[in-house]
């Protein structure tokens, strides 16, 4: 068995590889527009699978961590998530394009949750498991873009090379993972529980509850913008912006969600209040300056605004891992994130169907422009629901203590 600081590492390693397959097609996307003819909205549609099936496997395994252990879902889920890069790499229509990304969100879904508990399990202290477990998404979907946008426009067999390179690396992950000490629980889980944990639902325990539906807004905020960025990031880059490049497009994607990665790390040394500050200050003023830039095609300042977004992107979510991860029970923990995985990518795809939609009768740059303020306009409300719960703490009231708190649907 591994130590625990290795078995910190490598449960961070693999939740970051995990998401390096969500952003991997991204910068490929224009290459199967080309090949396949198929319009935005068909774009985000294939976008979209990838988050159904995502939701439909933390709303039935998303907790199953909880009742048989960390290891066997997480190996389970990687090893799934193998054949989805198969699919990727062997597709040849739009069809197989969609069959690949719901086998792909269902392996993610499964995974995400369960590695962001494992990595809280293994963290040497709380400030160092949110920090992590915060990073992993940013970090893994940065490399992603980067690496797929590298590969097409500097490596053979540029739609295939990326997703065997990640089929192989989560196989030898998927074997690693099996030595890290699983942690101990109270008891063995029956047929009977299990059977029922994988009925689709919900929960969040009462001390979380309050928590949770304040934070809502900032998680929303992040993911809706995190999924402009990868399902019309590289069609806004190549249309809007004039970037022909596959490698400067995963780059400028990439910028965005590096930023968020660095915005993790600055705001776990920042004081709580200035945290926050930092974490909604940096993404207003970034969605700002990136809605300046597609107003007068500047791709420089764009970028700019990219980074900035990014910084605001990590940041506050961190805030958020770290005050649910505080507040969650440990033996409920892999629910809890998974409850809050369910609202985030919700978040991440969501909006950018309608965006996909709306680019069809308004065009592009129009779309990109109302997306961006209906972000701030999600920030401002974050800020308010913050303010709210920060009084309520204030007069004396815990989080959790109300009775108008909605209850989880139960297992």
């Amino acid at each position: 068995m591994l130590s625990r600081p290795i078995s910190f590492a490598l449960t961070g390693l693999a939740g970051a590889a995990t998401l390096i397959a969500a952003s991997a097609p991204s910068p490929l996307y224009p290459v199967y527009q080309r090949l396949w003819g198929f319009s935005s909205f068909t774009l985000t549609v294939i976008f979209a699978a990838y988050v159904v099936a995502l939701l439909v496997a933390l709303l039935t395994v998303g907790s199953l961590s909880d009742r048989i252990g960390r290891r066997p879902v997480a190996s389970a889920s990687l090893v799934l998530l193998t054949l989805g890069m198969v699919l990727f790499a062997t597709a040849d229509s739009t069809g197989a394009l969609i069959a690949a990304r719901l086998v792909q969100g269902f392996a993610v879904g499964a995974a995400t949750g369960t590695f962001t508990a494992m990595i809280i399990d293994k963290a040497p202290s709380a400030r160092s498991g949110s920090l992590v477990s915060s990073a992993v998404p940013s970090l893994g979907i940065a490399f992603g873009a980067v690496l797929a946008g590298a590969l097409v426009e500097f490596a053979p067999f540029p739609r295939q090379l990326v997703f065997w390179i990640l089929a192989v690396s989560y196989l030898v992950i998927a074997a690693l993972i099996w030595l890290v000490p699983e942690r101990v629980r109270p008891d063995s889980p029956t047929a009977r529980a299990i059977w029922r944990s994988l009925l689709p639902s919900i929960g969040l325990p009462p001390a979380t509850r309050s928590i949770f539906f304040a934070l809502v807004p900032s998680i929303a905020a992040t993911w809706a913008l995190g999924g402009l960025y990868l399902s019309l990031g590289s069609s806004i880059l190549g249309t809007v912006l004039g970037v022909q490049s596959h490698f400067t497009i995963g780059l400028v994607l990439g910028v965005f969600f590096i930023a968020g990665t660095v915005g993790t790390a600055i705001s776990a040394f920042l004081p709580p209040r200035l945290g926050t500050l930092f974490g909604y200050g940096t993404l207003i003023l970034g969605v700002l300056i990136t809605i300046a830039a597609l107003v007068i095609a500047g791709t420089p300042l764009y970028i700019v605004g990219s980074a900035i977004a990014g910084l605001g992107f990590g940041a506050t979510f961190r805030l958020a891992v770290g005050a649910l991860g505080e507040a969650a029970p440990d033996a409920e923990r892999g629910q809890v994130f998974a409850t809050m995985y369910i609202v985030s990518y919700i978040a991440f795809s969501v909006p950018a169907l309608v965006a996909g939609l709306a680019v069809e009768r308004f065009g592009l740059e129009p779309t990109a422009v109302v997306y961006g303020a209906l972000d701030v306009a999600l920030v401002v409300i974050a800020i308010v629901a913050g303010l709210v719960r920060a009084r309520r703490q204030t007069a004396g009231v815990p989080d959790g203590a109300s009775a108008s708190s909605p209850q989880p649907v139960s297992r």
